[in-house]
């Protein structure tokens, strides 16, 4: 179910481009229209008397912002299904609201591409209007934009641009993000093809909940061929088409927590294999290596954890987990600028009962015979009042002793959140290096394994030759051999011939004498 806040982004935006004054404001014929387009596209029935009668006593003209929200929320987010197309509601959103804040003349990027960022950053944008996206966000998005591209991260380049927006206000508009991405501030060298990819593949995994997605081989159930299918993952499904364009759909296999996965001994000529066991039946699949076996494997397995613990896919657990040490953060630094601010009011108060005493000291040394009993007593003990200044002295300095040791706790404390923010940018390249070396290894052994099966069928080739020579050998000696059989035969033949011609020579000569 799409939470309320991320369809209000998108409707925030629509709103706000009707508004064409600037003022806050919008017509109710204007209203009608988007509450329609909102309808149709949400698959809510619509009631066109409802705005009017919600409004029948607010007859001042345009509709702000906050006059809109009760109507919207009860007549139209209160009775959203899931059975809704989330790309064509932001389309519609984003089709009524670009044109009036972007120029597309000078940005590198489609305009399909400046969809997919806009979608992006209302999902990663703090749920403050009007919506801006931190620096904390735009990093996010950015390495991760970077990663899908295969291109390095430049922390030097992204610490520059840094304190560029510290010095406007450490934040960005819709707007601002795609003009930042359209003129290719972080991807110069990349051709625009493969930002576009790039873009794509942050959508798909941000937006659609593409938790992974390939070519595998899958096992039929009725008649036990293997086909060639693209699979997609998403948190609570495992779809698979035709092809990767997801044009022709053939099935669903919905992961629960009562699912598992597990690996397959390589058989019927198939390597790679695992299955996924559900309630009613189960799916035998073929990685095409090991590496994908063991991607696909961990995929699977992370979504049904993720559902048997009751949590969204991982990327919406990230960004919960980004806020929440940005609220802890801040709440830490308000906590501190507070007593920071009770230590300077204290100071200041100190300051003044010392200059308070210093003036009453100074006046009282120059008080006359006249002065009261209680200011003569002071005259007569300026030990007294010398230690009471002392003891005041003391306490401003104890006072700001503390204050040194809180400004010093407060750049402690800033030091160890950049030591922190550092410690996992520094585990975040460990990772892709340890990732990008898995790759490499992977890589590496894919190839020794083609080399040993290019191998392999040499000797199979030159075994197989050396039976056919073998053979072609052996019936050449069997050839052989029946040529000598006949030729000895032959001879026999001969033999005997002559022997019957010299009986009969001899025959003949006896006949003739």
């Amino acid at each position: 179910m799409w939470l309320r806040d991320e369809l209000l982004k998108s409707i925030w935006h629509a709103f706000t481009a009707l508004d064409v004054d600037q003022r806050g404001k919008v017509s109710k014929s204007q209203l009608k229209v988007l509450s329609h387009s909102l309808c149709t596209v949400m698959n809510i029935p619509h009631d066109p008397v409802a705005l009017e009668e919600h409004f029948k006593d607010d007859n001042k003209g345009p509709v702000s912002n906050q006059g809109y929200m009760p109507y919207l929320n009860r007549f139209i987010l209160d009775k959203v299904q899931e059975e809704f197309d989330v790309l064509e509601f932001n389309k519609m959103c984003w089709t009524l609201c670009y044109k009036k804040n972007i120029c597309a003349q000078h940005l590198l990027i489609s305009d399909d591409d400046a969809f997919k960022v806009w979608c992006i950053f209302n999902f990663l944008s703090e749920d403050i209007y009007p919506l801006v996206i931190v620096t904390e966000e735009i990093e996010y998005f950015l390495r991760k934009l970077m990663e899908a591209m295969g291109s390095g991260w430049s922390e030097e380049k992204f610490a520059d641009y840094k304190l560029q927006l510290n010095t406007k206000k450490n934040c960005l508009t819709a707007w601002e993000l795609i003009e930042l991405v359209g003129r290719r501030y972080f991807s110069k060298g990349m051709n625009q093809q493969t930002l576009s990819m790039g873009i794509t593949e942050v959508f798909q995994e941000l937006i659609l909940d593409v938790l992974k997605q390939g070519y595998m081989m899958k096992k039929g159930h009725k008649r036990k061929n293997w086909t060639e299918r693209w699979f997609v993952l998403r948190p609570n499904a495992l779809s698979y088409y035709v092809c990767e364009d997801l044009l022709e759909k053939k099935g669903d296999i919905i992961v629960d927590r009562t699912c598992c996965v597990e690996s397959l001994p390589d058989k019927e000529g198939k390597k790679c294999l695992f299955i996924i066991k559900c309630t009613d039946k189960s799916f035998e699949i073929s990685a095409s290596d090991k590496k994908k076996k063991q991607e696909w494997l961990q995929a699977i397995q992370t979504c049904i954890q993720l559902l048997r613990l009751g949590l969204s896919s991982p990327h919406r657990e990230a960004r919960l987990r980004r806020r929440e040490l940005r609220q802890k953060q801040q709440a830490e630094e308000d906590d501190l600028a507070e007593r920071m601010k009770q230590l300077q009011v204290a100071n200041e108060n100190k300051q003044r009962q010392l200059e308070g005493m210093k003036k009453v000291l100074v006046h009282a040394q120059f008080l006359g015979p006249e002065t009261s009993c209680t200011t003569r007593l002071l005259l007569r003990s300026p030990q007294i009042m010398a230690e009471q200044v002392a003891q005041k002295s003391c306490e401003l300095e104890q006072y700001l002793q503390r204050v040194r040791e809180l400004e010093e706790m407060h750049h402690r404390l800033e030091e160890a959140l950049e030591d922190e923010r550092q410690a996992k940018q520094d585990e975040e390249a460990m990772r892709k290096l340890q990732a990008r070396l898995l790759e490499e290894e992977a890589a590496k052994r894919a190839e020794l394994e083609q080399i040993h099966l290019q191998q392999q069928r040499a000797l199979s080739q030159t075994e197989a030759e050396k039976q056919e020579l073998v053979a072609k050998q052996l019936a050449k000696e069997r050839d052989l051999q029946a040529a000598m059989l006949q030729l000895e035969s032959l001879e026999r033949e001969r033999h005997g011939a002559l022997e019957q011609y010299e009986v009969r020579s001899h025959m003949w000569r006896l006949t003739l004498t």
